[in-house]
């Protein structure tokens, strides 16, 4: 069968921040077709196609194979959230191992932006009128919103362990520093310490800069086999290990709030690629808050549990620092258009490839892509390499 290694092939960005002219599968359609001109692959080479489908999930995988033209013989809609990517390359990678299919198109597309405004984490849980079911009628009525769920565990962490605003602070500063090197990015004016603490507060203990941007913006990645890529135009990035674990869905039936499933999902990457965490050289972690890359960093092995407010400190997440985050300025600075999880693959993909630019991290190795999709419930881990294991 020849190598069935999987890996991925090709990558490709729509336009974004902001982008008022496409509309949601728009963005779908534009980074496909980028990502195919990336890799070289035709478009009917593609036999396996995974999508949440198109704007913020509410259309499915099959209706997007529709408007993209994808005859597939696998396809997979898993939702959970803004970790459903990383959740795909899992299943990508199983597929393409066991024969299912050979070359898989995996995209994403958001006019979120243009549409809404800036409404992600001030919107409630329940419109008015609707009948509320299951473990979400125990939220509802006390009127909690997205960034109360996040703001509730970073205060949990702050009574635990001590961890301060201005250690959270310390991830907005480090991944602005990227998004000033993107010219694509959302947000790119200097950023300290002072303005994220100074900042307006949103939901206590969070402030406006430990709050993702709002933009529009789509992604695709195809992922193929070794034995597929070896004469393609870009060389491949392995997939060494992925994989995905839940805790909950809704916040209020999180066990724990200052633990994730990335303490289960990161250990199970690592060792299906046979490394460790002090092996990787960049991250790529969803950071729709600060205290979501904190609890990940902390649930990935990178440091200890509790340890996350002084492993941040001193610009360690910038470049030059221990451990380079989100070198495209990231959901806090450049760009999030609801659902991140898929531009944590591309800039993982970008910084192996060498094509990180201003931002690239040297001798770049090895990279990992965690996203966290619903409120820190569903964590998706993959653990991306330069060489060939």
């Amino acid at each position: 069968m020849g190598d069935r290694t999987p890996v991925i092939a090709g990558i490709g960005l729509s336009d974004h921040p902001i982008a008022p002219e496409l509309d949601a599968m728009q963005h779908h359609v534009l980074a496909m077709q980028r990502a195919l001109a990336d890799s070289g692959i035709e478009k009917s080479e593609i036999d396996g196609y995974m999508s949440t489908g198109g704007g913020r999930g509410t259309e499915s995988g099959v209706a997007m194979a529709e408007y993209l033209g994808i005859d597939h013989r696998w396809v997979d809609s898993t939702m959970t959230g803004g970790s459903s990517f990383e959740f795909y390359v899992q299943h990508a990678t199983a597929a393409i191992r066991e024969g299912y299919c050979d070359t898989v198109l995996i995209t994403y597309g958001s006019d979120f932006l243009s549409q809404q405004g800036r409404s992600l984490g001030t919107s409630g849980f329940q419109q008015p009128g609707e009948r509320v079911a299951g473990a979400l009628q125990y939220e509802a009525p006390y009127g909690n919103v997205l960034v109360g769920a996040y703001a509730m565990a970073a205060r949990r962490h702050m009574h635990e362990f001590g961890t301060t605003s201005e250690q959270l602070a310390e991830i907005a500063v480090a991944v602005r520093k990227h998004a000033q090197l993107n010219p694509n990015a959302r947000y790119r004016d200097p950023l300290t310490i002072d303005d994220v603490v100074s900042s307006r507060m949103i939901a206590d203990p969070l402030h406006m800069y430990d709050c993702c941007s709002i933009t529009d913006g789509g992604g695709a990645v195809i992922v193929t086999t070794a034995e597929r890529a070896e004469d393609l135009r870009t060389p491949p990035v392995y997939v060494l290990g992925a994989a995905g674990a839940q805790t909950h869905w809704n916040i209020s039936q999180m066990g724990d709030f200052t633990t994730t499933a990335a303490a289960t999902s990161g250990p199970e990457a690592f060792a299906q690629a046979g490394v460790r965490p002090e092996d990787i050289d960049t991250v790529q972690l969803y950071d729709s808050f600060t205290i979501t890359v904190l609890l990940m960093l902390e649930d990935l092995g990178f440091c200890a549990k509790g340890d996350g407010g002084a492993f941040v400190e001193d610009g360690a997440l910038a470049l030059g620092g221990k451990l380079p985050l989100n070198t495209d300025g990231g959901g806090l600075s450049a760009c999030h258009p609801g659902m991140r999880g898929i531009f944590l693959l591309i800039e993982a993909s970008r910084q192996l490839r060498g094509e990180a630019g201003d931002a690239q991290v040297p001798d770049a190795e090895l990279a990992l892509a965690c996203g966290s999709g619903g409120w820190l419930s569903c964590i998706g881990t993959v653990v991306l390499g330069k060489e060939h294991p």
